[in-house]
């Protein structure tokens, strides 16, 4: 079975959109996934489905936590292949201590990148930006609270798109790894 990675948009910040991960992995073995491993407390888990699609899998969990939380959470879906092509389509320069100030942006479908092109004119030195062709990258060098950039992106990305930090993207490639992908 193919491994996959979820990635829950805007939940268990603040009080509002609460997902315990037990009932995240609780939700994700009632859609007959295996092997599931949540990560942090924001919304990331690991799994495995004999579903066809990224895409399919994130409408699915989609459908199943809005009915059990009655609350819409957008969630994306990616591969372990394609977790590895965003990990390795990173073209920033950056250092292991950037790591947790380095942004990637996820989208369920790589035309929604489109819309994260123009940010570029919020980028100040020593920030780096840029939109590939599986995800977009921000380094906020000076901290993500400071920049305008970041900023943006997290709400130009709006609701097909989720964020995460370098670290935690290699954290859930090495859990992909770790289940046979």
């Amino acid at each position: 079975m193919p491994t996959y990675v979820a990635l829950l948009r805007g939940v268990n910040v603040g009080k509002a959109k609460r997902v315990p991960m037990a009932d995240l992995r609780d939700v994700l073995a009632g859609l007959a996934c295996t092997d599931v491993t949540t990560l942090l407390n924001s919304g990331n888990a690991v799994f495995k489905s004999a579903a066809r699609s990224p895409a399919g899998c994130a409408a699915m969990i989609a459908r199943a936590l809005a009915e059990r939380f009655e609350f819409d959470v957008p969630v994306v879906v990616k591969s372990a292949r394609e977790l590895a092509a965003i990990v390795a389509g990173n073209p920033l320069r950056f250092t292991e201590a950037d790591c947790s100030r380095l942004l990637v942006a996820f989208v369920q479908d790589a035309g929604d990148l489109a819309r994260l092109r123009g940010l570029d004119s919020l980028v100040v030195a020593p920030e780096q930006y840029a939109v590939g062709s599986h995800g977009a990258y921000l380094l906020c060098a000076s901290g993500l609270l400071e920049s305008k950039a970041g900023a943006a992106l997290l709400s130009k990305a709006g609701p097909t798109a989720t964020t995460r930090n370098w670290a935690t993207v290699l954290k859930l490639q090495a859990l992909a790894l770790s289940t046979g992908a």
